[in-house]
């Protein structure tokens, strides 16, 4: 079964299931594999546990807004 695992923010429930049905529709496009045969991995990370440039996501974050 393909896999496809998505690390990324919290999302609402339509949000996820519209990820979910974009993702699958893609990849059964580009691979030629039937929709019905992929899985879909959400994984809600935090900005204090994802590391960017050397710095934490969070820390970044606040250096950017004003």
């Amino acid at each position: 079964m393909p896999t496809i695992f998505f690390y990324g923010p919290e999302l609402e429930k339509e949000k996820k299931k519209e990820l979910v049905k974009s993702f699958t529709a893609k990849a059964s496009e580009l691979t030629g594999i039937d929709e019905s045969a992929f899985v879909v991995y959400l994984l809600s990370t935090s900005p204090e546990n994802v590391g960017v440039g050397g710095k934490l996501l969070e820390d970044r974050l606040k250096e950017e807004r004003p």
